[in-house]
């Protein structure tokens, strides 16, 4: 996450994480499940070959917070208030929670966009009260999940137990993931109203009535009981007794947030605050380092739960042994959760693991040898120049990627920590994310127009979380996102075939992969009455479907003629 919105006094905050135990573990091995070779499904639906989840991944990322409120009995949970005007609101929480995630898989809306993963930013329990955001423009409170106070338990704004196992199973059910956003570099500011509530005596009196303008003119800075909270032994954090942050990308206090000692290889306790906190499941864990404690406290939602991948936030502040070492342990963590709920697992698949590291591109990185599965693509999204006839960043992925397995990227087109793509062409936009070579990530509301909400000068960021636009939904927008990501979850050739360019007016390409045999055809700003070449893709005789429009044609002489509505995502017809 870029915390673009910080404190400016905080250069102190809590220590450092989970400990992993001091004994080595055993590399995992993961028998890769058997490639599914491409076969005709029943009579009324075309031949499909999605391939395995790591070579076509369709993420779908949620803020849940701002998604869907499915429970308003969790709502203000820890005292936490909404604010009136839109402004001050930004920063807060909204009110949507995991039982809403649930209530819309059951509508079918992830099925009908071909998701196959959802990933939530993290709803373990978050700092409870607010922080200072921006430049004293709002109250941020950590609705967005990157602010952790306990990892051992679920934010009461995010729902029950029960109700995460209702999310995941419901998921489950219809072959779609879930992945949960975890951080390992650090957890959120100590703010006023957690400072209350755990009892650490260091505020000044009456700092319940703290503004923007004071804030941290009720927090003493230079008191020792400070100690109590996360402890010298957990984070760097400018404060008594801490150790200070570093100056290099590992051991620097990024946003003045308090930086776990992951690398420290000394066996810790339990940080002060936890043995003192009734409702946590963190107990101490024998020779247990900072980096143990984390990765064992998060692969426990792993176990308990089912969930089957993580998305790693910061992962360029954090060394590379502790990305692994979560990845060997989520994956242990997973194969024992399948042996004891057979009949709720997808598949055999291995545990998924994306990261995002700032400003990486579709390349193949290092760190993808330290347990991630897939790098976010920051470069596609500043392509959009490209979308309209995209040959050579098709072109240019496929090279990278077509007939490597073992890695993927995933590309986006909007985020919450840049931006949003422009608003105007989320229909070309939207066809050349779900067309395109890899994994993809829709970010929620980019198929149905979500507008931008209020944007602070000091933290624009705020405004691409949003609340899902449930009244205002575009629905020829919607439709078209769902035409195209339901074909692309039927085809891995989309994800990892060989990219062809077939013409250039109309544009017209050809992905095909070897390992199934699954092939398309594409054209793009096809207008009307269309002439399309497939020869070498399809054989004379064969009989196709253009999944956008709907419409049936057989392939006469190497060509395919039909009337197009700007899209064409031609493939193989059902057998009869």
């Amino acid at each position: 996450m870029n915390h673009l919105s910080t404190w400016r006094l905080l250069a102190a905050l809590g220590l450092a994480l989970l400990s992993v135990s001091c004994a080595k573990e055993q590399p995992l091995v993961v028998k890769a499940a058997t490639v599914p070779v491409a076969q005709p499904t029943a009579a009324t639906g075309p031949v499909q070959a999605p391939g395995r989840f790591a070579d076509n991944p369709i993420v779908y990322f949620v803020i849940p917070d701002r998604f869907e409120n499915g429970n308003p009995a969790n709502d203000g949970s820890y005292g936490r208030k909404r604010e009136a005007a839109p402004k001050d609101d930004v920063g807060t929480f909204h009110g949507g929670d995991l039982k809403g995630i649930t209530n819309k898989l059951r509508e079918g809306w992830f099925k009908q966009l071909g998701v196959s993963a959802i990933w939530i930013t993290a709803p373990y329990e978050q700092i409870h009260g607010w922080v200072v955001g921006g430049n004293k423009e709002f109250k941020h409170y950590a609705y967005h999940g990157y602010y952790a106070l306990d990892f051992t338990v679920l934010d009461k704004s995010m729902g029950t137990p029960d109700e995460l196992r209702e999310m995941v199973d419901t998921a489950h059910a219809q072959g779609i993931r879930i992945l949960f956003d975890v951080v390992m570099n650090h957890p959120g500011y100590l703010d006023i109203q957690t400072a209350q509530d755990l009892k650490l005596k260091v505020l000044w009196p009456n700092a319940q009535n703290a503004k923007l303008a004071d804030y941290h003119g009720y927090i003493d800075y230079n008191n020792f009981e400070f100690g109590q909270w996360w402890g010298r032994d957990w984070v760097r954090a400018g404060l008594p007794g801490y150790i200070d942050g570093g100056r290099d990308d590992l051991k620097m206090q990024l946003a003045y947030l308090p930086d776990f000692r992951t690398e420290s290889s000394e066996a810790v306790k339990l940080p002060p605050f936890l043995r003192q906190k009734a409702d946590t499941r963190a107990v101490e864990l024998p020779n247990t380092t900072v980096r143990g404690y984390l990765v064992k406290w998060l692969t426990d939602w792993v176990r308990e739960y089912g969930i089957d991948g993580f998305r790693a936030d910061t992962v360029k502040h954090v060394e590379p042994a502790a990305w692994a070492e979560l990845k060997t342990a989520a994956s242990a963590a997973l194969i024992d959760w399948k042996a004891r709920n057979p009949t709720k697992k997808i598949d055999d698949e291995p545990f998924w693991m994306v990261g995002e590291y700032w400003g990486q591109g579709p390349e193949r990185s290092a760190l993808h040898q330290s347990g991630f599965d897939a790098l976010l693509n920051f470069e596609f999204q500043k392509e959009g120049q490209q979308f309209a006839k995209p040959e050579a960043l098709f072109s240019r992925y496929s090279k990278l990627l077509s007939g490597q397995p073992g890695y993927s990227t995933l590309s986006y087109l909007s985020s919450h920590d840049t931006e949003l793509f422009n608003r105007n062409k989320l229909e070309d936009g939207g066809a050349a994310l779900m067309l395109a070579p890899g994994g993809v990530q829709i970010y929620y509301g980019d198929e149905t127009r979500r507008p931008a909400g209020h944007s602070p000068n000091s933290d624009p960021q705020q405004a691409t979380r949003s609340d899902m636009n449930w009244a205002s939904i575009d629905q020829a927008l919607l439709a078209h996102w769902r035409k195209l990501g339901s074909f692309r979850s039927r085809h891995v050739a989309l994800a990892r075939g060989v990219h062809q360019q077939i013409g250039d007016t109309p544009y017209v390409f050809s992905r095909i992969d070897a390992t199934t045999g699954d092939r398309v055809v594409i054209a793009m700003n096809a207008t009307g009455e269309q002439d399309i070449a497939v020869t070498g893709v399809f054989a004379d005789g064969e009989r196709l479907r253009d999944a956008y429009s709907g419409q049936a044609a057989e392939v006469r002489q190497g060509r395919v003629k039909l009337n197009a509505q700007r899209w064409v995502l031609l493939e193989r017809a059902p057998r009869n």
